[in-house]
């Protein structure tokens, strides 16, 4: 008996089926015997018996998921996702049945060596899989470019590497938060990897000076995050139930929020739904303007709408061949809905996320947040306090109606920067305390000039603008005309002058990805649309400034430590998850100033009422158990991994002392965000209730609405 049914998928795309199917199961037959794959034990274990390969049927996969490609192109990628299924079967029966974390890690070791960047193989294969990925190797990658080719290796070893992520786990039996899942299944789940073979198979690449954009990005992963969850979905009797396996959506959500099976499947189904509504959104909105703005080329255009249309094919075939493939657990489903059927009965689903209405919040009380790390304060904080108000008349900042010196003194950013780096002088003090207060000035400028007197074009024209301020020359070019431009522009001679050019040119980035993310909320009100959990807690990072804090950080440690260790998992889950705890923190902090009195959708516990439909007061809860999951994993990334990376990395001192200093800052800056929410006047009730006048923005020619002439004239 299946452990749940299948519920009604959202299908809105129809599966259509490549003609040269009966080509490509002759020939990736004979590719799989070729390289080994069948009925040749490894270790004394068969991976593949004959039947196997039959009955899972990969060229029946390829030939839904990309129905228009050629016969000698549908052969090479259906070998592809024979050797990748291959892999995953051969790792789980050497490696994770009995888990041996050394063979493990040396076999994946060896990967590499079969997917060169540039130049030729030259190791020699030792066991199927580094035979077949040589061979696919040498037939794919000479038709592209080097992006294309780094973008795929990269996706190649991700998918092999965090392996090692879920053998770990096995090991451990831990199962991961939500937010963790969701972030290495793209990895591990493969499917980032099946969309470079989308632009393989369409015969054109995205542009590169697009390829890394958000909406390419969104479109990835919102694509690779219905397909995984799909599989989850399909795979849950094989992977849980018989492989012991711990990565599985359905199990996160079943364990997590504490649901029966059938009520974690359909929330499961939930997020795959509101992933391809996403998809669908950022393909009709953002995309075209993606193109417009980059001037991209009629042969470039053709490339990304043959990419979305690519990757559209994969969820309806991929869709398609889990229904009938022996792989999966495919007895019974609920009739499936059809087309019309799909966006009918998700149509609710889909206008609930555009119908946000301010609300009367319910009393809460927060909680004592329980974080292990000692509080200290710089002895400058007094003098800092004075200059940074100082600073802030200035620049403009108490002039403009959106703040007064007395919200400057009250929010006490000073406060968050005394405990962000206790240690630092009055200067950088200084310096930090100025970026708090430019990061969250221009936080509240952009909704409430942008967002509540809907002017996308002064949007546009003010967030050009604020990149102008950074040149990477370090040559202003631009005349300031108002507090936020005048305050960045002075915070960007004094912090990155410094700079190496190319510690420089990352430091702008974050920048950047901070004031796009500003206007993706800014879009997001104008649309009175809230986020899906997903897509909102990864843009929380950047409107948040987190990765911009984080910058800085590395910027401090830029000498001792080498570039690629900054993008070990590790790190990057050390400083996630420090970040996502900060963000969520916040959002608890905030929920009534941003619910109530400012009708926000940017909130998570907002978020997490409006997904799930559950009560105020179960968001809360929900929130409360993902900062919890995010705090341990910070907590176990310094004391467990962080020691075992010095070790497989063979560090020195140096570095090892330096990346210790690192996790030791990001304690400071969990535990000085905490103090700063508990004692600002930022969500205090006296605070929230006195009511905003944006003055100078709006003193237009009607009185409402804000003219973009009127904003940059000097």
């Amino acid at each position: 008996m299946q452990p749940f049914q299948l519920p009604e998928f959202y299908t809105p795309y129809p599966a259509r089926l490549n003609p040269n199917l009966e080509r490509a199961r002759v020939h990736t037959r004979a590719w799989a015997r070729e390289m080994d794959m069948v009925d040749v034990p490894q270790h004394g274990t068969v991976i593949w018996t004959e039947e196997d390969l039959e009955s899972h049927d990969y060229a029946l996969l390829c030939a839904y998921t990309h129905p228009d490609c050629d016969g000698e192109v549908l052969d090479l990628i259906t070998d592809w996702y024979v050797w990748v299924f291959y892999f995953d079967d051969h790792f789980v029966e050497l490696y994770k049945r009995n888990p041996d974390i050394g063979g493990a890690q040396a076999y994946l070791d060896r990967l590499p060596l079969f997917m060169p960047v540039n130049g030729a193989i030259t190791a020699t294969p030792e066991n199927p899989v580094e035979k077949g990925l040589a061979d696919l190797w040498r037939r794919t990658v000479p038709t592209h470019s080097l992006d294309w080719r780094e973008r795929f290796a990269a996706n190649t070893k991700h998918l092999l590497d965090e392996s090692m992520w879920e053998l770990h786990n096995i090991s451990a039996r831990r199962l991961s938060n939500p937010i963790e899942y969701v972030e290495m299944r793209r990895k591990v789940g493969g499917a980032p990897w099946s969309a470079n073979l989308v632009e393989h198979a369409v015969g054109l690449e995205v542009p590169a000076r697009i390829a890394l954009s958000r909406p390419i990005g969104v479109l990835r992963d919102t694509f690779s995050d219905a397909v995984h969850l799909r599989n989850d979905l399909f795979s849950y009797e094989r992977e849980v139930l018989d492989e012991g396996e711990l990565s599985n959506g359905v199990l996160v959500f079943e364990k997590f929020l504490d649901l029966p099976t059938q009520q974690a499947a359909e929330a499961v189904n939930d997020l795959l739904t509101s992933r391809l509504h996403q998809f669908e959104h950022t393909a009709l909105t953002e995309v075209p303007i993606l193109l417009d703005e980059h001037a991209i080329d009629p042969i470039g255009r053709a490339a990304v709408l043959g990419y979305v249309k690519g990757l559209q094919d994969w969820q309806a075939g991929g869709h398609e061949w889990h229904l009938r493939s022996s792989r999966y657990m495919n007895k019974a489903p609920k009739p499936q809905l059809g087309i019309l059927g799909s966006y009918a009965k998700t149509m609710p689903q889909r206008l609930r996320q555009f119908s946000s209405t301010p609300k009367t919040v319910e009393p809460y009380t927060l909680p004592d947040f329980d974080v292990p790390f000692t509080l200290t304060l710089s002895p400058h904080l007094d003098q800092v306090r004075e200059e940074i108000v100082v600073w802030g008349r200035e620049m403009g900042i108490h002039s403009e109606g959106i703040w007064d010196e007395a919200k400057h003194r009250g929010f006490d950013l000073a406060l968050c920067s005394s405990g962000l780096d206790p240690d630092a002088t009055p200067a950088e003090l200084f310096l930090s305390a100025c970026w708090l207060t430019w990061g969250t000035y221009a936080d509240d400028v952009y909704p409430w000039v942008f967002g509540r007197l809907r002017d996308l074009a002064g949007l546009k024209l003010q967030t050009a603008r604020l990149k102008q301020c950074m040149p990477l020359d370090m040559v202003p070019t631009l005349v300031p005309v108002n507090a936020t431009e005048r305050s960045l522009a002075d915070l960007w001679q004094k912090t990155a002058g410094p700079m190496s050019p190319e510690f420089r040119t990352t430091f702008r980035q974050t920048v950047d990805d901070m004031v796009d993310a500003w206007v993706w909320e800014v879009v997001n009100i104008q649309q009175n649309r809230i986020p899906d959990p997903i897509d909102y807690l990864e843009m929380r990072r950047s409107t948040f400034g987190s990765e911009l804090t984080t910058s800085l950080s590395r910027f401090s440690h830029s000498t001792t430590v080498p570039p690629e260790i900054w993008g070990t998992r590790v790190i990057q889950t050390m400083e996630r998850s420090a970040m996502d705890y900060a963000c969520l923190m916040n959002d608890v902090f905030s929920y009534l100033k941003e619910i109530q009195y400012e009708g926000e959708v940017h909130n998570m516990v907002r978020v997490i009422e409006n997904f799930l439909g559950v009560s105020q007061s179960r968001a809360f809860e929900v929130t409360y158990a993902l900062m919890d999951a995010r705090l341990g994993q910070f907590i176990a990334s310094v004391e467990t991994h962080l020691p075992q990376m010095f070790e497989d990395f063979s560090l020195d001192s140096a570095t090892r002392a330096s990346l210790t200093r690192y996790a030791d800052e990001l304690k400071d800056w969990i535990v000085a965000i905490l103090n700063w929410h508990e004692e600002t006047s930022r969500y205090g009730e006296d605070e929230i209730r006195t009511p905003v006048s944006v003055g100078a923005f709006h003193q237009g020619p009607s009185g409402i609405g804000t003219s973009a002439a009127k904003l940059f004239s000097r």
